[in-house]
């Protein structure tokens, strides 16, 4: 089968391409320069030449505070893309597996690990236009696998991880939230998640939303000092703080953290625990 990945310079998509290199199906790696997913002509050209049997979209407008400049940008990338994304694998009878957020919750202030029944409430345009994707595709008709995932870090791109080994070596101090709580999710596990879910066509009859990130829980600020530590830097002195002293065009969710009975259950994927994948992902970064 040939498999389109979008936004393939992205974290995701990077592991992605990583993962599926002995895959017995044929990966095809895009992003904005080789294919514009908001062009209904461009998407189908690239689907019936190609022969596309499955979509794998990374591609999304992340930028939190960015989308409350340009809604209609992040709009058009997380809505209306996914949309033409779906329509064509409906028209083909192809399979949809698309990426949403944990920032579909956050209105309402949920205290137990959000399921993927409960009810979407977001609290920006980012969040509000992720929304707006995931019910694009469910209104489609096509074959579909849409994963909510937070707080995603790897050794490609700019990523929370990054910034903080950089700021926790070259500071003396730092503050930094501890009343959001979520779980930092290692883009490596999401990609080998995604790719056994494909590349055992687990997915037929299983059309659905399911929620993927590491185990466990913790704070901004949690995930800063762990950083801290397994990176050595010792001599920043991380002091936690409150969200209101970082004033922000968006209120972002006070606890995310994802439920993920459903994807276990459903597909046997194993899920390691955050500390664990953070260790090994520093460690690689740190022998670069």
């Amino acid at each position: 089968m040939n498999i389109l990945v979008t936004g393939a310079n992205g974290q995701l998509g990077s592991e992605i391409r990583a993962v599926a290199a002995a895959s017995r199906d044929h990966y095809l790696f895009t992003d904005v320069a080789e294919l514009d997913i908001t062009s209904a002509e461009a998407v189908h050209e690239m689907v019936s030449k190609k022969a596309v049997g499955a979509i794998i979209n990374c591609a999304a407008f992340t930028d939190v505070e960015g989308a409350e400049d340009k809604p209609e940008l992040a709009e058009r990338l997380n809505a209306g893309a996914v949309r033409i994304l779906a329509d064509e694998m409906a028209r083909t009878g192809g399979l949809l597996v698309h990426i949403s957020t944990d920032y579909v919750f956050g209105q309402e202030v949920y205290n137990t690990p959000c399921r993927e029944d409960m009810k979407g409430t977001p609290t920006g345009v980012y969040g509000l236009t992720k929304l707006h994707g995931e019910q694009a595709v469910l209104e489609s008709g096509c074959k579909y696998i849409i994963i909510r995932t937070a707080w995603l870090y790897s050794e490609f791109g700019r990523n929370f991880v990054k910034t903080m080994l950089r700021l926790t070596a070259e500071r003396p101090s730092l503050n930094v939230v501890f009343d959001q709580a979520g779980t930092p999710t290692y883009a490596l596990d999401l990609a080998r998640a995604i790719f056994k879910i494909v590349d055992e066509r687990l997915y037929e009859g299983r059309d659905g939303i399911y929620n993927f990130s590491n185990e466990g829980v913790c704070s901004w600020y949690d995930f800063t000092m762990e950083i801290a530590s397994l990176a050595g830097n010792k001599a920043c002195d991380i002091r936690p703080c409150h969200s209101w002293e970082y004033p922000s065009k968006v209120r972002r969710p006070a606890y995310s953290v994802l439920d993920k009975t459903k994807i276990k259950d459903t597909f046997g994927v194993d899920v390691p625990y955050w500390k664990d994948s953070l260790a090994l992902c520093i460690a690689n970064l740190l022998d670069k």
